[in-house]
């Protein structure tokens, strides 16, 4: 079979490209293991969705279809360091609607998922399972498991951190382990959130509290390895007491909905995610620490900023030209860049425990909350990916 584009991997990232290119001329494959199942409750994985993004997933055509009685609006953000530092962020006060959206993984994946579903240009090659790749000056080619041949102008690694096409494209990743996982859950709380995310810089990691629809939660706790097995080992009940005292029982008490579950945290980074008649987005190029919640808003700007490119291409054009990949790439590297060191660095400097440190790092912080232009240009950036 032969297509212009390739594209291994139909999760958010890769998904929402195939969509965003749907008015193209360009002959789409989308190769992807399964295809995605509802969640019986509430989807542990959770993420903060920023408005520039929401645009995004409205301009080709998923926000509008996705359940809105399971998305919460986040219209204030506190940030408590670990010895009396304190930043607050506030939607009103920055002159916008929203700062995010929380949204569930599980829900845009399913809509993503139908709408190149139905996508005239889109063939969805599922189940398939990729066993070689092979390039050339002409084409690239992935041969499946089942002894299909699939060529294609240009092959789009849109497969997760643990990338396969990363890693038969010889393209090496650095990983820089934290030594940490993510721990998610859901609750239920005593009192209203009214819209607000909470996050605190604690001696054991960084926890964070977003809204969900309704008095619930969504809870990432970022932290040390044994900490973090300690409490994915925790009864339900025992968890929620934790966690609620961990937050300083501002929302009353809580209760799990669900099972908590975990996963590694490293920071990962690629030298160039392009290279001959191939490219990366989403986890496959770059993975950051989850305090920022921009993981998948990276994602998504990376399939925004390759359509763009590609869509913008006359028709005689290939869209495996590497000067097209290269102008991708210095596109997308400085964003990219600044969250991975910006992240990297928060998480490094929240980690000594010397008591100077802690309380320079908690001065700035209280520092940055007098200063409502500084603290505004952040809430710019964090939304729009501009200051």
């Amino acid at each position: 079979m032969d297509f212009d584009i390739l594209i291994v991997g139909a999760g958010l990232a890769g998904a929402s490209l195939a969509a965003a290119l749907r008015g193209t001329s360009l002959r789409l494959g989308v190769i992807e293991t399964r295809p995605p199942k509802a969640a019986a409750d509430w989807d542990a994985r959770i993420y903060a969705i920023s408005p520039s993004n929401a645009t995004f997933l409205s301009k080709i055509g998923a926000w509008e279809h996705l359940d809105h009685d399971r998305i919460a609006p986040v219209y204030d953000m506190q940030i408590r360091g670990d010895d009396g530092g304190r930043i607050d962020f506030s939607s009103y006060d920055s002159g916008l609607g929203e700062l995010a959206w929380i949204v569930e993984s599980g829900l845009m994946q399913r809509e993503l998922w139908e709408i190149i579903k139905r996508q005239h240009n889109v063939k969805l090659l599922c189940p398939a399972v990729p066993a070689s790749l092979a390039r050339d000056d002409e084409k690239s080619s992935i041969f499946l498991e089942d002894g299909r041949r699939l060529d294609a102008r240009l092959i789009v690694g849109a497969d997760g951190v643990q990338s396969w096409v990363r890693d038969r494209a010889g393209i090496e990743a650095r990983f820089s382990p934290y030594g940490e996982k993510g721990v998610v859950a859901n609750f239920e709380c005593e009192k209203p959130h009214h819209g607000t995310a909470f996050q605190w810089f604690r001696k054991d990691g960084v926890l964070a509290w977003l809204p969900l629809p309704g008095k619930r939660i969504s809870i990432v706790w970022s932290a040390p390895d044994e900490i973090a097995d300690e409490l994915v080992a925790l009864q339900p009940s025992d968890l929620a007491s934790r966690v609620a005292e961990a937050g300083d029982t501002l929302l009353g008490e809580l209760h799990a909905l669900g099972q908590a579950q975990a996963f590694p945290l490293r920071l990962m980074r690629v030298d160039s995610p392009v290279s001959q008649r191939l490219v990366l987005i989403g986890d496959a190029a770059h993975a950051i620490h989850p305090l920022s919640g921009h993981g998948i808003n990276l994602g998504y700007q990376d399939a925004q900023k390759l359509s763009e490119k590609l869509a913008a291409l006359p028709g005689w054009r290939d869209p495996g030209d590497i000067e097209t990949l290269r102008s991708y790439a210095r596109a997308r590297a400085e964003e990219t860049a600044l969250l991975q060191y910006t992240t990297h660095g928060l998480n490094r400097l929240f980690k000594p425990a010397n008591p100077l440190v802690s309380g320079l790092r908690n001065l700035g912080m209280n520092l940055t909350n007098r200063m409502p232009v500084l603290r505004n240009a952040l809430v710019r950036y964090a939304v729009s990916g501009k200051f």
